[in-house]
Parts: C-alpha cells; structure tokens; sequence
C-alpha cells in the first residue's frame, strides 16, 4: 500500500484532499483521492475526508464514511456521530456512518448506536443494531474462540466475524433464514464470501430475495469483493430492476466494475445515464474500477502514487 511505501507529508495529504473536495473534478479522480487518503491515515486524512460530507453525491459521502469506518482510527468518531445524527443525510450515507462506527469498534459508542437501533429509517436502525453486535462481540469471550482459515484473504473490516460453519449449503440456509437474527445471517454472509466458489457465490446472490435491502445491499458488497464471473447474470439482473433500492443497484454495480469482464462493462455503459443519480455514478466509477482491474499498471485501491505525484505538485509548487 502506499502508506507502506513512502512518507507524505502533511501538505501533500492535503493536495490530495483538494483532489476530493473540488466538485468539478470527475468523481473518479476523486474516488481515487478518497482511496489514497484511506491508506495514508492519520489526522490530516482523516480531517480532509471528514470536510465533504456537504457533497451533493449521496455516492461519495457513502464513501467517505466507508473508508472512515475502515481507517480504525477513534479520531474518526465525532464526525460519524454527526453524520449518523443529521436526519438531512441520505439514508445509504447515515447508515455507513452507523456501519463505521462499528467498524471502529470503540465501545464508547455503544449507547448511541442502541439508541439508533430503534431509528425510523429502516437501514439505518439495522445497521446500528449490527454495530452493536460487532462491538459487543469484539468484547466477548467468543473473540479469542472462534477462527476462520480463509478470514485473512479478505482486508476489509467487516459487520460482522464469519460464521464457525464450514458447509455451503448450511451457511445458505443460515443466510436465507429470515427468521434468524440479522447478526447470524451476516455471520454465514462472510463465511460465503471468505469461501470464494462459485457455489458460494451463487449461494450468496440468492439473497437478492430477502425482503431487508441492507441485507441485499450487503449481498451486492460481498459479491464485489469475491468479484466472480459466476454472478454476472444475477448482479445485472439487480442493476436493471428500476424498483430495487438505490443503495442496492449501487452495490450491484460496483461489484460488475471488480468482476471488470467485457460483459460485466456493457451492463454499466448501459446505465451511465440511468434515472438515479447514485446508479449512474456508481457505473460511472465501476467502469473506471475495470478499467484498473485489467490495468496493469498499479492497484486502483492501494496505489493512486501518480495521481498523489501529479496532484501535490500541482498544488503545492
């Protein structure tokens, strides 16, 4: 990763940071400003993500509160409890907040977010009634018990640990059980993705008929990161359903940008004009992730070196 490569100064972190903040540049270069920022850390990252949640893409800030969460650092916290709180937010954006905030895993947090559990909107009450389950797991016994042998292919902090299961078609069941806790469901979730078949993967998407669209945005989530070609047909098939929820199609179509096939592509060109804003600058970025996948240039996520190159010399000579 970048921050294991060099030393940036401050005034170069904030170039980067005035990369994500200029709304005339394309969401691209800004998506992967927000990136590099993420694998930097520290305050100065931290304050420069922090600065766009007045951005009129409910995409971006979604983002930024993703790779707040996956920054691990408690100095994120203040602004995802505002971000949480401030009902003008768009529910996709208040609920990676709440997702952060798990993420970090600060037990500080824990009365806020039972508190939010019980929030109107639907997401975001799930999300932070997981939030609370990861941090009450993380404070428990079961933390040092339970292991996971393929966990460490997978470098995102997750809602959830994975299931102890081990058998596909009992983790399949777990998944689509909606008479199970959320929290068990998301559990055998990740024990799919961490098995990264095509049978898990095809597990996996016949949660797109579960009736909680966090739970299918989820679905959308994981099935990116395992980026197989095996649910191509499934991950279009959402992207095209104009009556699924944006958070969802959103999901669907980032994950079509990490399979980065040629049929994958056509899909997200055939939406770059899509209706919902969200859909069509989450085509827009996918294309730009596949784009990078069959690059070999540098990693989309972990480089962005010419970018911080280009962009702080620009501004700081």
């Amino acid at each position: 990763m970048l921050v294991d490569l060099i030393m940036v100064p401050d005034n170069k972190i904030e170039a980067i940071g005035s990369v994500l903040k200029d709304e005339k540049r394309p969401l691209k270069e800004r998506f992967r400003a927000l990136f590099t920022l993420r694998n930097l850390g520290g305050d100065t990252a931290i304050a420069a993500i922090s600065q766009c949640f007045d951005d009129p893409s409910a995409l971006l800030k979604h983002e930024l509160a993703y790779c707040l969460g996956q920054m691990g650092d408690v100095k994120a916290i203040p602004k995802l409890i505002e971000v949480l709180k401030d009902v003008q937010q768009e529910p996709m954006v208040r609920h990676e907040a709440g997702e952060a905030l798990g993420a970090i895993g600060d037990p500080s947090v824990l009365t806020l977010l039972r508190e939010y559990s019980k929030d109107p909107v639907v997401e975001v009450a799930e999300t932070c009634q997981l939030a609370v389950g990861r941090i009450e797991w993380l404070q428990s016994e079961a933390k040092e018990r339970e292991k996971f042998e393929s966990d460490g292919k997978f470098l995102s902090v997750d809602p959830t640990p994975p299931s102890t299961e081990t058998s596909t078609e009992k983790l399949r069941e777990i998944l689509l059980d909606e008479s199970l806790p959320l929290f068990d469901r998301y559990r055998a979730m990740f024990s799919l993705r961490n098995m990264n078949t095509p049978e898990s993967a095809k597990a996996l998407s016949a949660g797109f008929k579960c009736s909680s669209a966090l739970f299918r945005h989820e679905i959308g989530y994981v099935l990116g990161q395992m980026a197989s070609d095996a649910v191509v047909d499934e991950l279009a098939a959402v992207v095209r359903d104009e009556k699924e929820n944006e958070m969802v199609r959103h999901e669907a179509a980032e994950a079509l940008g990490s399979v980065a096939t040629e049929r994958a592509m056509a899909v997200l060109k055939d939406y770059l004009g899509d209706e919902a804003r969200v859909v069509r600058e989450s085509c827009e970025v996918a294309l730009d992730m596949s784009e990078y996948e069959n690059s070999s240039e540098f990693q989309y996520a972990d480089g962005l070196v010419k970018l911080e190159q280009q962009q702080s010399e620009k501004v700081c000579s």
